[in-house]
């Protein structure tokens, strides 16, 4: 881990005293003096030194797993006053920052928080400010922005004492009060409230903003034309829950709901969307969030839940209706007032957006509450002690009392259903055109289709939606994990990427690592889709001579070994090497990367336009990884004729990645199942060893008793022998 200056995080200081308190924090010093071993033991040293900041780690405070399941430890500093003055991560392991986005992208979308003080805002019912999003890596973004703003809050007021959610309830939530009523009456009582905003309200929040990029982009429509209408309900009380949700939805939400927990409906309509489409890719709502004193809270897709339509009598119905349960581990308090903030967003270039914020206030009605008679005791305030500040590592794995006692992935794995569905509905098809392979083979044109449809789904869908793309690095996590501290539950992180790789050892038992690489790799795919259009395009391929062949296809195990050898000493210098995989630019962030990863790709995916699957012939370090194991396949599922490359080449000739040898053997290391083999295996048109075979049937049927007697019939004579010799060597269809 890099060693970090206190002047780093806060602006002035020369050193760290020691941590003290709960959470743990340390002062950051100014005016350190050298150490004198001449001076009298009893001299001042601390006479010229000044606290100018505290300094302490989100993971101590605050749920900080990111993308990958692992915390991400930030190192934030906070001015005296609780005012944020700088962020450092420190440590992470998030794969796509780790092969993909530059740590600078991420740390300078982190500044917008700088400046930030959450006690101040608490005060003034002002929203959180908006951290740039780093396209590819919005989890993280999103995560890191959480975690700083919430455990700054929390800081604060430990260090400053200023309003605290937990110290100030006076009122609760009567479970007991209200009955069922329709929407005019929740209305009315203010129960559901109410944000409406128009376009000309939108474009004068820009206009104030001082963008000029944004501004010279108004938002089209008349002013007084409808952007969205807003309203926001408290749920988890009984009587507004049962009134919209009805009496079916509203006890599914108590089984979904931990002792304590709240919930809140946001229900919209208008051209504006208050969910995007953000949350689909990244998991993460990024355009609502709750704000209750100095807690910000966000939304993920597993605390969402789609309604329909309100069960209220007289409801509108909306566009878009989401059940939100505020996340486990927050202070949020149900009877105080809380905001609900609207991110809208305008796009001002390629990859540029410019943001406002508007809120929508929310108090639950008195008459839905009860007077508090006692208050839990609150917990002491940290005090800062002089010593150097801890390793983030030893106050990584800690638990604490607020974190939530079932395992993350498990709660991802929920959240995930659909994707997990549509995932094992891949697999299951896939299973099938296997083990019905001979059956599927003898219709080509069908086959043909199938196949382009499946690479299609798993470019489009597996791969740039779903950002399922397996990596070498996978592999090289996978074995340092067996020499360190192994745990499954790091794996389980990812839903799909545990499936895939589970169907992966699966089909490396029976046929290799064709099922992967040949139909379930999004840049396999996107190799293959683009030659078969370069084809149609009448694009010239060029035939690698099998000399060169031979001695090239060598080169993506040498990579391998390259980078499993480096894991053993750095995992983290093997994950950058891996950039050799042009996966991270092309199918997880899809070409919006810095100009020489967006090169190195479209190359490699230019020669594949004219050596089809180039990368994955010579270059790919997971082909190499998968096809080490594969060798233990225990069936061969390929068949072959005698005459196969003695004299008949054609297979040879037509192997997608050449892994037909020219003496008919296929290599099971070079093989991607794609099945083109076994195509021309049963095409009695195409295999020379059929058409010798149709040509002979043909002939006996000519000359068997009745097909004599008519002069208009003639017998074809079979052909020779040297010509039925050059048929089989050369394949030609007769």
């Amino acid at each position: 881990m890099a060693q970090v200056h206190a002047g780093d995080v806060v602006p002035g200081a020369d050193r760290f005293g020691a941590i003290g308190g709960t959470p743990p924090v340390a002062p950051a010093i100014k005016g350190s003096k050298e150490e004198d071993e001449d001076k009298d033991e009893d001299d001042d040293k601390d006479e010229d030194e000044e606290i100018v900041g505290y300094v302490y780690l989100t993971s101590d405070v605050v749920d900080t797993a990111g993308y990958s399941g692992k915390p991400i430890h930030t190192l934030v500093g906070l001015a005296p006053d609780g005012t944020i003055v700088g962020a450092k991560m420190l440590e992470h392991h998030e794969p796509i920052v780790l092969v993909g986005i530059p740590e600078s992208r991420i740390e300078h979308s982190l500044e917008g928080l700088i400046g930030f003080n959450p006690l101040q805002a608490a005060a003034e019912n002002e929203a959180s400010p908006e951290v740039d999003i780093v396209s590819g890596a919005t989890v993280t973004v999103l995560v890191i922005e959480d975690s700083v703003l919430r455990s700054a809050g929390r800081i604060a007021q430990q260090l400053v004492g200023g309003p605290s959610t937990s110290d100030r309830p006076t009122r609760a939530v009567d479970m007991e009060a209200g009955e069922e009523t329709d929407w005019s009456t929740l209305l009315g009582n203010g129960a559901v409230r109410r944000l409406q905003l128009s376009v000309g309200d939108v474009n004068e929040a820009f206009v104030r903003s001082g963008d000029a990029r944004a501004v010279a982009r108004p938002e089209k429509g008349a002013p007084d034309a409808t952007f969205i209408d807003l309203y926001a309900a408290l749920v988890s009380q009984p009587a507004i829950g049962r009134s919209l949700l009805g009496e079916a939805g509203f006890e599914r939400l108590q089984s979904r709901l931990q002792r304590e927990q709240s919930a809140i409906l946001v229900m919209g309509a208008g051209p504006y969307s208050f969910k995007g489409s953000g949350y689909v890719r990244g998991g993460v709502f990024d355009r609502v969030q709750v704000t209750q004193g100095t807690e910000t809270i966000r939304f993920r897709d597993k605390d969402h839940e789609r309604i329909d339509r309100l069960a209220a009598a007289g409801a509108p119905r909306f566009k878009e209706v989401a059940l939100f349960a505020l996340p486990d581990g927050t202070q949020f308090q149900p009877a105080d007032p809380w905001t609900l903030h609207l991110l809208v967003q305008r796009r001002i270039g390629a990859l540029d957006k410019a943001f406002t914020t508007f809120g929508l206030s929310y108090r639950l009605p008195q008459s839905y509450t009860k007077p508090v008679t006692s208050a839990e005791p609150i917990a002491p305030a940290a005090t800062a002690e002089p010593a150097a500040i801890h390793s983030a590592k030893q106050g990584a794995g800690r638990p604490r009392a607020s974190e939530p006692g079932e395992p993350l992935w498990k709660r991802i794995w929920r959240s995930k259903i659909a994707s997990i569905a549509v995932l094992v509905v891949m697999l299951v098809v896939l299973t099938a055109i296997f083990f019905f392979q001979d059956i599927l083979v003898k219709h080509e044109k069908l086959f043909d289709y199938i196949r382009l449809s499946y690479l299609a789904v798993t470019l489009i869908w597996l791969g740039w939606v779903a950002q399922a793309q397996l990596s070498v690095v996978n592999v090289l996590f996978f074995m340092d994990s067996l020499r360190g501290n192994f745990d499954w539950s790091h794996f389980l992180i990812d839903p799909l990427i545990f499936i895939l790789w589970f169907s992966v050892a699966a089909a490396l038992l029976f046929w290799g690592r064709g099922p992967f690489c040949g139909w379930l790799c999004p840049f396999g795919a996107l190799q293959e889709l683009t030659n078969r259009a370069a084809r149609l395009l009448r694009v010239p391929q060029i035939k690698v001579p099998w000399g060169v062949h031979e001695r090239l296809w060598p080169v993506k195990y040498v990579i391998f070994l390259v980078l499993f050898g480096i894991s053993l000493g750095s995992l983290a210098l093997s994950e950058r090497l891996a950039e050799v995989e042009p996966f991270k630019t092309a199918i997880i962030l899809r070409f919006m990367r810095d100009w020489w990863f967006v090169l190195f790709a479209v190359v490699l995916i230019g020669l594949g336009l004219f050596i089809e699957r180039f990368f994955c012939r010579y270059l790919c370090p997971l082909g190499a990884a998968l096809a080490i194991p594969g060798r233990l396949r225990m069936f061969d599922w390929l068949k072959r004729y005698r005459e196969c490359g003695n004299p008949c080449m054609r297979c040879y000739n037509e192997c997608p990645v050449g892994a037909i040898h020219p003496e008919g053997h296929i290599n099971p290391n070079e093989c991607i199942s794609c099945l083109h083999c076994q195509v021309l295996y049963h095409h009695e048109r195409k295999c020379p060893v059929l058409i010798q075979r149709r040509l002979k049937r043909e002939r006996r049927a000519a000359l068997s008793p009745g097909t004599f007697g008519t002069s208009s019939q003639k017998v074809k004579p079979a052909p020779s022998a040297p010509k039925a010799a050059r048929v089989l060597s050369e394949g030609v269809e007769q």
